[in-house]
C-alpha cells in the first residue's frame, strides 16, 4: 500500500516556490507513485495566500501538482478541530484534525515550534510528525 502523507502548508509553500529541495522532493515521489500526499483545503488555501504575493510560477507549480500528482484533499470535521484544538495552538488545530481525519502514515512539516518534536500529537493522531528531510529518509531506506 502507498503510503499516505500529510504535508502542512509551510512544506506544500516550500515544493511549490523552489525547484529543489527535499519538500519538492516529495511532491515528485507523489507524482510517481511512491506516496500519496494528503492536504486539506485549510492547507491549500493557506499555501495559495502565501504564494499569491510572490511571481506566478510557484502558483502554477502548485495548480498542476494539485491536478496531476495525484493529491488527496481530506477535511477534518468542526468538532475535530476543536477537539484537536486542545493540544495545539488554534492556528494548528486544522493541520492536527485533517492529518488525523485521513489516517495518514506521516505528518510532514517545518513547524519546529508547534508541531515537531511533540511526542503527544504524534499520538494524537497515530503517525510520526517529521521534517521534508526525515520523510525522504523514511522512503528512500524503504525501498
Amino acid at each position: 500500500m502507498t503510503p499516505r502523507v500529510f504535508m502542512d502548508s509551510s512544506v506544500l509553500f516550500s515544493a511549490a516556490n523552489s525547484s529543489r529541495g527535499h519538500s519538492r522532493d516529495l511532491v515528485l515521489m507523489c507524482a510517481g507513485g511512491e506516496i500519496t500526499i494528503v492536504i486539506s483545503n485549510f492547507v491549500l488555501q493557506e499555501t495559495i495566500r502565501n504564494l499569491s504575493g510572490l511571481s506566478t510560477p510557484p502558483l502554477e507549480y502548485l495548480d498542476r501538482v494539485i491536478h496531476t500528482a495525484g493529491i488527496d484533499i481530506v477535511d477534518a470535521t468542526k468538532q475535530a478541530v476543536l477537539d484537536a484544538a486542545r493540544l495545539v495552538v488554534l492556528k494548528d488545530a486544522p493541520i492536527i484534525a485533517a492529518a488525523k481525519t485521513a489516517k495518514v502514515n506521516m505528518l510532514v512539516t517545518l513547524d519546529k515550534k508547534h508541531l515537531l518534536g511533540r511526542a503527544d500529537l504524534e499520538t494524537y493522531i497515530h503517525a510520526p510528525i517529521v521534517t521534508p528531510l526525515m520523510a525522504c529518509r523514511e522512503f528512500r531506506t524503504s525501498k
